[in-house]
Order: structure tokens, then sequence, then C-alpha cells
């Protein structure tokens, strides 16, 4: 069944004045004209979603100037809130949108996150439950102490609370959702609830992806630092650590299920070391697999493919050749 997505883009960023005075929050850039909603919009099409509902509000004419009805390849439609009524009505009005029952994968306009969503489609189609819900591990706001008798013996700067999970903003469903007599107000303190104790409401979580809601000009810093150096692809994102004129150190995220391009180096000689996940190399007449600590050396003019099947991260050391990169074939729109 074909999924649509929508994205909630109608509030009004309060906290992020002065910056949201003239510009919606989804069109903050989070590196240069690349916006919240350019890395959303991207992550769908990557996942397979071609139509999507922005549901818009405030200065939903900057939105349309961007987009238009067409974006990429990606069908766009939107759903004005002439009043804010909150994110349940937002929802709503979007639902009553739709042509026919279709599944839908829902997001708030603030998220920035390497999320798997081609992977929480699959697992929302093959769950028994109508609703899914993205969860991820909290992160704990302030930095903690940790204390030995009368002493202070070291500091934690913002921990992940490995037991704790909050909702992570993004939402699969089954099929169009009647609220019912619910018409106003927070879908999340309102219908999220009432269909948790039904037990109607799953989840789906991938740890140790990076994931941040932009609402205060200090998470705006912070994502526009993740993304100095940090370029998202279809297969996850590629990251410039070091580069120097000795060599080049990248670091490469690759979500489970997804690859690389078949691609070649004219002279970059690289060695790559896996820090987590598994997958395999693939290479014109053969694969080499690898796991959590492996190594694998790539020699210059060596057709390869870097095949994910779990969520990898590998740091690739090589020669200082930035953009010595030849694809043979891609597997996705560009």
């Amino acid at each position: 069944m074909e999924t649509v997505g929508m994205i909630l883009c109608g509030g009004f960023g309060k906290r992020l004045r002065p910056v949201t005075e003239t510009v919606p929050k989804p069109l903050v850039e989070i590196s240069e004209d690349y916006t919240i909603l350019d890395k959303q919009l991207f992550d769908f099409k990557n996942a397979g979603v071609n139509e999507v509902y922005l549901l818009a509000g405030f200065l939903h004419e900057k939105i349309e100037e961007r987009y238009g009805d067409d974006y990429k390849g990606i069908k766009i439609h939107y759903v004005i809130e002439d009043e804010p009524l909150g994110t349940l009505n937002a929802i709503r009005l979007g639902m009553d949108a739709i042509d026919g029952d279709k599944q839908c994968l829902i997001r708030n306009g603030d998220i920035v996150s390497d999320v798997n969503l081609k992977a929480m489609i699959d697992y929302g189609m093959k769950s028994s439950l109508p609703v899914i819900m993205f969860v991820t591990q909290m992160q704990s706001p302030y930095g903690i102490v940790e204390m030995n008798g009368d002493r202070l013996v070291s500091f934690k700067e913002k921990p992940i609370l490995e037991d704790y999970y909050i909702n992570g903003g993004i939402y699969f469903t089954k099929s169009k959702i009647d609220f019912g007599k619910l018409t106003t107000g927070d879908i999340e303190k309102l219908y999220f609830p009432t269909i948790a104790k039904e037990n109607s409401l799953g989840y789906y979580k991938e740890n140790g992806i990076y994931w941040i809601a932009v609402d205060t000009s200090k998470e705006l810093e912070s994502v526009k630092k993740e993304y100095e150096n940090k370029t998202d692809k279809p297969w996850g994102y590629e990251k410039v650590l070091i580069y120097t004129e000795k060599y080049l150190t990248k670091e490469l995220y690759i979500k489970e299920g997804f690859q690389t391009s078949f691609h070649y180096h004219n002279e970059k000689d690289e060695t790559m070391y896996i820090l987590s996940g598994s997958g395999y190399i693939e290479f014109e007449d053969h694969k080499e697999y690898f796991s959590k600590n492996d190594s694998i050396r790539i020699e210059p003019k060596v057709i390869h493919s870097i095949v994910a099947t779990e969520n990898t991260v590998l740091h690739e050391v090589s020669t200082p050749y930035l953009d010595d990169t030849i694809r043979m074939e891609d597997y996705y729109t560009r």
C-alpha cells in the first residue's frame, strides 16, 4: 500500500525568535540553503514516500513559495489551518484532505534526525497495531555528577538516560485516523494516551542515532554545529572529521537496508574501520562481510558498494582526495 507523508509546519516558533518572526520554523536553515524541511522531505523521498501533505499556518506563503506543488519528484499538498487549534486539529484536517484510505507517516516539523524511515514503515506494516510511534532515548538536559563518600569524583555532560524513552515526533498509521469527537488540542495529550490505554499504540525505536527537536536558539546552534562538515546522503550521511595535506578521515553512517552507489576512486587509497553495525562490501566479483571492529582496505580504481545489514557507522581513512569519487551505478534519485 502507498504511504503518504504529513509534516506539521504551522507553529509560530516563538522560542526561536527573532529568527522566526519572518521565517516559519521549518524553513530555518541548519546549513547553507538547507532547511529543516529540506532535510525532512529528503528523508521522505529516500524512504519511498513521494506524496506529502504540509500542514501549514503561520507564514505558509513562504513554504509554498519554496516548494511549490512538486519538489524534487515529491508531490506537495498544502493544508492551511486558518487558526492554530493544536496538532490534533492540524492532523485531522490533513486526514480529511487525503484522497482514499492510505497509510501515513506523520512527523513534527522541527525534528532533525537520522532515523531510518523506510525501516519504520516496514515495521509498521508488519505490526498488528494501527499506530506506531517513534521513540528515542532521552538525553538529560543537564550534566550529572557522580559522588563517592564526601567527594565529587566525575562529571557527565548531558548523558543519555538509557532506561528512558521519549516521543520522537514521528508516527506511522496503517490507515486514516478517525479522531471521533476530538477536534482541537494536542494529539500528544489527547489521542495517544487514549489509544495507549486501549493497547492500540505500538513503538519503533533505534538507539544511538542523531535526534534533536529544534525548539530554541541553543538547539538550533547545536544542529548547525552538527552540520558544519556533515552532508546527508540517500543512504545516511557523510561527515568530514579530519582533512589535511596528508590524509582524510570521514565518518559514514549507512542505514540498515541501504547501500552506497557502485563507485571507485581514481587516486584515493582508503581503509574502512567499522565502529558499529554489520554488512558487506560488494565488489564486481565477490562480497567481503564486515562487523564491529573489522577493517577493510579499498585500493584505487576498485569498483565497490558498501551495503548495511544493520545501521552501520564506519570511519574511512584515506589519502587526501576529497572529491575523488566516480559513480558507476546509483540506487537513488539525487
